[in-house]
């Protein structure tokens, strides 16, 4: 018989929507950012000049009337026509920025606002961040719901639940109450991985923070190395995100999202 238990508790549900909301705004903000200076350096320092430093970098070529967009990863040029280095205005018009209008935070290209929006945005995450940690150890959810155990991290069972994900077998009854594997360690690894590996290469990219903290960019090798690592991991997090989104569509929207709205969840029972 079916019923209607308890899945997530409030605070869990706050932190994960103002979470998927200020990462939202990071990363859109942070397209508009990258789009003042579209190209990423290992080292201390890095300009258009110092090519030897470049490993990733987005442009257009000729013809200008119908320009080419491309992006440049490690010596490699790949054509992204429409989307990176060249995309269309609203009104339809020719556009020469790293990504399109609809990807950015504001639309069009602002630095000073992307900035402050970026800026406020991180403040948010980590508060949140540090809220839901703190919810984490004092309940216990952080052991029992995100870190995986011994047991789950047995190769067997790891292999048993990657075969189940790619047969899009997912829980159900009492099983759907508990995280599996393969999602404790996606959301270890963006909770306590890639979200402090932003914060400390965004801190370590202000020069404000010199004074304060003079070894943070110097930990990554140099202030241009940290904004090539910010750069990685907010990928790793957007990447997490649309899969996020996929398999919460596959195993259910209304019923997932449902829980994450009201907190519970409804089951099968036993027969």
């Amino acid at each position: 018989m079916a019923r209607r238990v308890l899945r997530h508790r409030l605070m869990v549900r706050l932190t994960h929507w103002t979470n998927a909301l200020a990462i939202i705004i990071l990363l859109m903000t942070g397209l508009n950012i990258f789009g003042a200076h579209p190209r990423l350096y290992w080292g201390n320092a890095g300009s258009v000049d110092q090519r030897e430093r470049v490993w990733l970098e987005t442009g257009a070529s000729p013809p200008w009337r119908n320009p080419n967009g491309w992006i440049e990863i490690a010596g490699t040029r790949f054509d992204t026509t429409g989307v990176i280095g060249v995309s269309r205005t609203p009104t339809g018009g020719i556009n020469f920025v790293a990504f399109p209008h609809w990807a950015t935070l504001p639309a069009m290209r602002d630095l000073a606002t992307a900035r402050t929006w970026h800026f406020f945005a991180a403040w948010v995450l980590i508060l949140n961040g540090l809220a839901w940690l703190l919810h984490g150890f004092i309940s216990g959810r952080l052991w029992r719901e995100i870190l995986p155990s011994r047991r789950q991290l047995a190769p067997a069972h790891l292999w048993h639940d990657i075969v189940e994900h790619a047969k899009l077998n997912f829980p159900k009854g009492e099983a759907a109450l508990s995280y599996e594997v393969l999602q404790r360690l996606a959301y270890a690894g963006v909770a306590l991985v890639l979200i402090p590996i932003v914060i400390l290469t965004g801190l370590a990219m202000s020069p404000g923070m010199d004074a304060a903290w003079p070894f943070l960019d110097q930990l990554w090798g140099g202030r241009q190395s940290a904004r090539s690592a910010h750069f990685l991991a907010m990928s790793g997090i957007a990447g997490f995100l649309v899969l996020h989104l996929v398999l919460v569509v596959l195993s259910g929207p209304i019923r997932q999202i449902g829980a994450m709205i009201t907190g519970r969840m409804t089951i099968a029972g036993d027969k």
